[in-house]
């Protein structure tokens, strides 16, 4: 065989508040509806595939690294099912953000994955079913719950049913054009815990989700993005500090689920001092827009 290449994207995502559903027993039925955005960072998978008379797989990464490729693993062995002949399969993932800190890393590696690996190996399937194999990989990885559907559309988006891509539904919101993330990260939070505590906020994110959904209002947002951070008791002392300040100096701000990371969508002339606040905490600091495209592929050979 020909060598193949292919070369995907997958934004990077950030919710604001949500309610998880664990108990159904099919993993594309299972995630959370919620509130979030996904953003112009995020991460790129490169693919190559030669034929060989030996199947080997090897993942690297490169920008902010992972130690942990069990997603990825997953991915190339559901792909590798689909077919008896064996393959040199490589694999890069190129992030461009902290890993562990709310910003849907896993789904968009799962997701941008999928998307390569499908171009690159000719399989045809749609995207809706390259985006199910995603989400299912991070269900069944105990990785995440949502962000596969989020990034699978992109945008500013309310989640008002649960499930992968194709049964899960998406309403986007749209919001001023003008306006920035600024995201400050200070350290990683384990998803996987974070994930079975979540059933407590069951309740709490219903109503916001419901809320939210006649509003639509991004101070709002924040606002109940806070609140839900708080009934989770995820926020430590430090992020307490950040927050305190922002508002001091009257700007809105929200956590991002699950990470030590603040986040706040302002007009650009109040970049300055959310920068500033942010610096002076030693933030890992991240400047975005919206991306309102999602998932794709960037170009294949």
């Amino acid at each position: 065989m020909v060598k193949a290449k292919a070369i995907a994207f997958c934004p990077a995502h950030i919710t604001g508040f949500f309610k998880p559903e664990l108990t159904l027993k099919k993993p594309e039925l299972i995630g959370s509806t919620g509130v979030g955005f996904s953003i112009k960072h995020g991460i790129t998978t490169s693919v190559t595939i030669e034929g060989s008379t030996k199947t080997t797989v090897n993942i690297n990464n490169t920008g902010y690294k992972s130690n942990n490729n069990n997603v990825s693993e997953f991915i190339v062995k559901e792909f590798l099912k689909l077919t008896k002949k064996c393959f040199v399969v490589n694999v890069t993932h190129d992030t461009t953000i902290p890993i562990g800190h709310g910003l849907g890393c896993s789904g968009a590696v799962a997701l941008s994955l999928s998307l390569a690996l499908n171009k690159a190996f000719n399989f045809k399937y749609s995207k809706i079913e390259v985006g199910q194999i995603a989400h299912n990989a991070e269900i069944i990885c105990n990785t995440g719950l949502g962000d596969v559907l989020a990034t699978y559309y992109g945008g500013f988006e309310i989640r008002t049913k649960c499930g992968a891509p194709g049964i899960g539904l998406v309403k986007k919101i749209h919001i001023d054009n003008s306006l920035m993330v600024i995201i400050g990260c200070l350290s990683s939070i384990h998803t996987k815990k974070l994930i079975q505590k979540s059933k407590k906020a069951s309740t709490l994110g219903n109503e916001m989700i419901n809320k939210f959904y006649q509003t639509e209002d991004n101070d709002e947002f924040h606002d109940m993005s806070l609140k839900f951070a708080q009934h989770m008791n995820i926020i430590t002392p430090k992020m307490n500090l950040i927050i305190n300040e922002l508002r001091q100096n009257k700007i809105k701000c929200g956590v991002a689920l699950f990470g030590e990371t603040i986040f706040a969508i302002i007009h650009k002339n109040m970049a300055k001092k959310v920068f500033w606040i942010m610096e002076k905490y030693k933030c890992i600091i991240i400047e975005s827009k919206i991306d309102y495209i999602g998932a794709r592929i960037k170009n294949h050979e």
